[in-house]
């Protein structure tokens, strides 16, 4: 079992920079992979960035290739992503998942509550 807190959202000017974090609970976290993913209103969820449990595999959303990172420290069972260069469209609330497999994201039961995040141009 494990359960996912996000923080670090806020209102940022188009331009700037935020850090989120995702503090698990659970003593398998290192075996998970974890993601990010956003929604915005009125849109569907959508995938931002993965790493995998061992954070040698890291994927990116094209639309935040080159801006966005995702890390983790297992030591300290958060998973992180720095964004950089935030635009207006970025605007979504954001949501950590873990998974078995880079692949199982849709299939798991393991959601964090959502972190708001607003870019104002």
């Amino acid at each position: 079992q494990v359960q996912l807190v996000e923080s670090g959202g806020g209102l940022v000017q188009a331009g700037g920079s935020l850090r989120l974090s995702c503090a698990a609970s659970g003593r398998t976290f290192s075996t998970y992979a974890m993601g990010w993913f956003r929604q915005a209103p009125g849109k569907e969820r959508e995938f931002v960035a993965s790493i995998s449990w061992s954070g040698g595999s890291t994927y990116y959303a094209d639309s935040v290739k080159g801006r966005f990172t995702i890390s983790r420290d297992n030591a300290k069972n958060t998973v992180y992503l720095q964004m950089n260069s935030l635009k207006p469209e970025d605007t979504a609330v954001y949501y950590c998942a873990a998974a078995p497999t880079l692949g199982s994201f849709n299939k798991s039961n393991y959601w964090g509550q959502g972190t708001q995040v607003t870019v104002s141009s």
